[in-house]
């Protein structure tokens, strides 16, 4: 039981899931709406969780043969078969987002309800199914995920629309793909060889990591304007540490595109990811 349950966890990327829900923890965080009740945020971030865990265990699912031709993921539960691939976990899936996406609409409201369903939606169908094997532009368009958790956080306070959390989705939206870019230019060879045309994999070290670069700083200079609309020096000493680390590491890769390098630039991007949402919350927490 107790690996069957590890199993699960490791299929729904469940650790990702925690970093989606910190997103619309930092929604809420950055918005200057009425902040939502505690337990009305514990539910709101459980449905994040519980839905971004299904658009990952649909991902493995569905990607079971590709994954079958990377190195990196021939060990995943599905491939192996240590998770049997039948129609029980399509309905387990279909069952668990409707579960969540109820949860977070009687909880909050349904717009947030909605933005929930929008990152799954994105990260399973748009970037999964319709585009990670047709076009470079997948990862870019896919990382629109993490913008909607940012959205639906916004969403529960009644402030959708404010320009703090706006924001915010906007620098989820450009980090995603250095993120991954750097991923895929450290394995590059797996991706080439499962047909998946990552930027790395299509374009020059130059170009790849140029775009890397450009994203970084263009994300991270986007980090620091929510200080202009009521973030605190939490907020901003997260947002400048995480993203000067960020924009170094970026350099380094720029430099000397290697794999070391594209590693330690896949580890700053989460670092930096992390502190930024780390000091949203706290920023909010201790300075109100």
């Amino acid at each position: 039981m107790l690996r069957t349950l590890k199993l699960i966890y490791q299929a729904g990327k469940v650790r990702l899931g925690f970093l989606i829900m910190a997103c619309a923890m930092a929604g809420i965080a950055v918005s200057p709406g009425a902040p939502p009740a505690s337990w009305q945020v514990l539910v709101l971030g459980l449905a994040v969780l519980v839905s971004s865990s299904v658009a990952g265990a649909f991902n493995q699912l569905y990607e079971r043969d590709l994954d079958a031709r990377m190195k990196r993921t021939r060990k995943r539960a599905f491939v192996t078969g240590s998770l049997r691939a039948s129609g029980y976990w399509w309905v387990a899936l279909a069952l668990a987002l409707l579960v969540s996406l109820a949860a977070a609409a009687l909880a909050t409201n349904i717009e947030a309800a909605v933005y929930i369903f929008l990152g799954a939606f994105t990260y399973g169908i748009v970037y999964t199914v319709w585009l990670k094997t047709r076009t470079w532009l997948n990862i870019v368009i896919g990382g629109l995920a993490g913008s909607f958790a940012v959205m639906a956080g916004a969403a529960a306070t009644g402030a959708t629309l404010a320009p703090a959390p706006l924001i915010l989705a906007l620098v989820l939206f450009l980090w995603t793909p250095p993120h991954f870019w750097a991923l895929a230019f450290a394995c590059r060879k797996d991706y080439a060889a499962a047909g998946v045309p990552m930027l790395p994999v299509i374009a020059s070290d130059a170009v790849s990591t140029g775009t890397i670069l450009a994203h970084a700083v263009v994300l991270v200079a986007l980090s620091i304007v929510p200080v202009w609309y009521g973030m605190g020096w939490i907020y901003l000493a997260g947002a400048a540490s995480g993203g000067a680390f960020f924009v170094y590491a970026s350099v380094r890769l720029y430099r000397e595109p290697n794999i070391s390098h594209a590693w330690r630039t896949f580890a700053a991007s989460i670092v930096q990811l992390g502190l930024l949402l780390t000091a949203a919350i706290l920023d909010t927490l201790l300075l109100g």
